[in-house]
């Protein structure tokens, strides 16, 4: 499960507790969609190589090359066109607890994460790829992002959500993925509450969180319809609930 400075659980990203009314407080949960998703690792993945550390953990920076360049002008993380692992990481990792209520509808932000997912390779029929992936999606839905009712009163407050990577990233690989192109990746993320303060201005407040992102960069992956990514530039296949590491 995501952890934080406060020991901070449960199945959400940031759920904003009383969404910050009047004493201004947030409480910070846990989110990702459940490993149980996906086939169950083996004792392989004790065999796997140990987990390295990006030396890096600064820019989420991606060139000019992204599905959507308008995201960021509706408060949300534009997903990078890139076979870039660690750049995609780190936005991928951004993406979930990005937003602004008074840009976008919670449905349209929905609707655009979705766009980030590819299926798991290590299913081999097309079938179980696709049941596995509207799981994951479903799982996004109910279970890692901001519930509508807490979205609905963040924005009455003119409230909005920013992430960003903000130490190393750990990675390690996917047992028994037979491309080696997907990567579970683990790092602290910031997440930075504004909303108004009831004077003309706004007030902010940072919490940390410790989430894992699996990612494929590798030739088995979806591009999005109608865009400039192609087979083989990194996607989204799940989050945890729980930092995976060793």
């Amino acid at each position: 499960m995501m952890t934080s400075t406060g020991s901070h659980r449960g199945l959400l990203w940031a759920v904003v507790g009383g969404v910050v009314l009047v004493a201004g407080i947030a409480v910070l949960v846990a989110a990702a969609i459940s490993g149980n998703a996906g086939p169950t690792p083996t004792s392989s993945q004790s065999e796997s190589p140990g987990p390295s550390t990006s030396a890096s953990p600064n820019s989420t920076g991606a060139g000019d090359a992204y599905v959507d360049p308008t995201a960021a002008e509706r408060g949300w993380v534009p997903e990078p066109i890139t076979t870039d692992e660690d750049v995609y990481i780190r936005a991928a990792l951004a993406a979930a607890s990005t937003f602004d209520t008074q840009r976008s509808t919670r449905e349209e932000w929905l609707a655009y994460l979705e766009g980030w997912f590819t299926p798991d390779v290590r299913y081999t029929s097309d079938a179980d790829r696709e049941a596995d992936t509207r799981a994951a999606k479903v799982e996004l839905r109910e279970g890692v992002v901001l519930p509508e009712q807490d979205w609905e009163a963040l924005a009455e407050q003119d409230g909005r959500v920013s992430a960003a990577v903000s130490g190393p990233i750990t990675t390690m690989p996917v047992p028994d993925d037979p491309s080696g192109d997907m990567t579970i990746a683990t790092a602290d993320v910031t997440l930075t509450f504004t909303q108004a303060d009831g004077n003309g201005g706004e007030s902010s407040f940072d919490e940390p969180v410790r989430v894992s992102v699996q990612v494929l960069c590798g030739e088995g992956s979806v591009p999005a319809p109608g865009t400039d990514q192609r087979a083989g530039d990194c996607k989204v296949v799940r989050y945890f609930t729980e930092p995976l590491e060793r």
